[in-house]
């Protein structure tokens, strides 16, 4: 085999690969041997069929056979024996001439391709001592634990039907069909849906107009979506929703003690403590996990400013763009609305697409080079996570899905590793303390407004997880902190 450099541009490489007819015929003649005391040919004993039989019935097909192991191993061999590391799978150009390629397969001339692949640029880790980031920290304190246990005993408290008037605190059912220019929308409609007036559980306005209705009363609601309301399709549109009240019931006695813990499915009231407590505490580490990530990435973004595989930024860019896009598309709105045009949306996510594929590949070589690895337990920990998404008549064709396809859980390992990167170098860089309110860390940090993927990220949002999707479209407001943290996404 003859291997030919023909293009080293950047990080662009071309290969052209000879392999002699002699080298060919070789194998050839080796697969023969294999198949004679396999193949069963009416006339001819056991293992006693010539070779030159064999090659008359079968040797077109396992001459292609030896073609196709070549072009399967040896770009990975070449490659390796370059010292380098290809961004994506080598593309393989072959010579498109019927003739030419019957001749390769008969044996009779020397087998050519060319492969084309982009390298991955060499990344020097610098000294991790020079990065220094502020993790914002918040000390629940027990008024938020009281504040969070009183609306979990609200969820257990006893009502009791009333006959007249409902007021603010008690709790109404209804049935509700909602419309949009008079025609009703997907997923604005509910049956028997249980609402406690004042709650606030609906969008603004709407548990309003139902202080003072009674059990039988229909009722016309009109309402506007908030401008940031999770379904982008409704977001600042006027709908109005035909209520039927069908039961008016007002609220028992709201305690506060074991007992309302035992009804909850639990021990006591510290016990319901205890976990409210690790929940709340568990959603602002979170957040001060997302704001120490982001000041770390941006260090390294400033840091490593290197050429990115063109392939690999394509790919992630057709990615995002096809997000966008359909985002785009499923709620009715253009560039324009998210005050921008195509053209400046494709400059910014392609910057976008760059910026990510440098921090993929930064991370990776500080993983390598530490030594991280995401252990089968924590895969299959990650894969019973992912799982418990779907709904339960679907887990386990998810499940079986991800565990018979390899490049499917590539892609919940990926992630898993990237934080394990994260977390290795959180043990060599600087990290300060710094206590901080509730509100100041859940605010957008100011320069997370200023980077371009904000402008359209409307456009662009994504959503977690099927129940959001199934819930979009009702009355209530959005179930999401009211200021969201920094990204997350930007190594993904």
């Amino acid at each position: 085999m003859q291997v030919t450099e023909t293009l080293n541009s950047g990080l662009k490489r071309e290969i052209k690969v000879t392999v002699p007819a002699g080298d060919l015929e070789a194998k050839l003649v080796e697969r023969l041997s294999e198949a004679k005391d396999k193949v069963r040919i009416n006339g001819f004993r056991p293992g006693k069929v010539p070779l030159q039989h064999l090659r008359k019935v079968y040797g077109k097909s396992l001459m292609a056979e030896v073609v196709n192991d070549i072009l399967s191993n040896s770009a990975r061999k070449i490659i390796a024996d370059r010292g380098e590391k290809a961004a994506m799978q080598p593309e393989v150009i072959m010579t498109e001439d019927e003739k030419e390629a019957e001749k390769i397969l008969a044996g009779a001339a020397d087998f050519e391709f060319q492969l084309a692949y982009e390298v991955i640029p060499e990344i020097t880790i610098e000294d991790f001592s020079k990065i220094a980031v502020t993790r914002q920290v918040f000390d629940v304190p027990d008024e938020e634990i009281d504040e969070q246990v009183k609306r979990v005993a609200e969820s257990a408290r006893s009502y009791e039907p009333k006959t007249g008037k409902a007021e603010e605190g008690d709790r109404v059912t209804i049935d509700y069909v909602g419309k949009i220019d008079g025609t009703p929308f997907n997923g604005g409609t509910g049956s028997d849906q249980p609402l406690v007036l004042g709650s606030k559980e609906f969008i603004p306005g709407f548990e309003d107009q139902l202080v003072g209705t009674k059990a039988g009363d229909e009722k016309l609601v009109t309402v506007t979506f908030p401008e940031d309301y999770g379904a982008s399709e409704l977001a600042g549109k006027e709908a109005t929703f035909d209520v039927t009240v069908k039961e008016v019931s007002k609220p028992g006695p709201l305690e506060i003690n074991d007992e309302t813990a035992k009804n909850l499915g639990l021990e006591s009231l510290e016990r319901l403590r205890e976990i409210v407590r690790g929940q709340i505490e568990s959603q602002f580490g979170s957040m001060t996990r997302q704001k120490v990530k982001r000041q770390l990435l941006d260090q390294l973004d400033a840091t490593y400013k290197f050429e990115a595989p063109s392939k690999l930024v394509e790919a992630e860019f057709s990615n995002i763009w096809n997000q966008v896009t359909r985002e785009l598309e499923t709620a009715g709105r253009t560039f324009a609305d998210e005050e921008t045009t195509e053209e400046e949306a494709r400059e910014e996510y392609m910057r976008l697409a760059e910026r990510r594929v440098r921090l993929g590949l930064v991370l990776a070589e500080i993983g390598e080079k530490a030594g991280v690895q995401v252990s089968d337990e924590e895969l299959q920990r990650a894969l019973f996570e992912f799982v418990r998404r779907y709904p339960a008549n679907q887990q386990q064709e998810v499940f079986d899905f991800y565990r018979n396809n390899a490049n499917a859980l590539t892609t919940l390992r990926a992630p898993l590793f990237e934080e394990k990167v994260v977390d290795h170098l959180l043990t060599q860089i600087s990290v300060t303390d710094q206590k901080v309110s509730k509100e100041e860390l859940m605010a957008d940090d100011e320069e997370d407004a200023a980077k371009p993927e904000k402008k359209t990220k409307k456009a662009a949002a994504k959503k977690s997880d099927d129940a959001d999707k199934a819930e979009k479209a009702e009355p209530k407001k959005k179930a999401a902190p009211k200021k969201k943290a920094a990204k997350e996404d930007d190594a993904e």
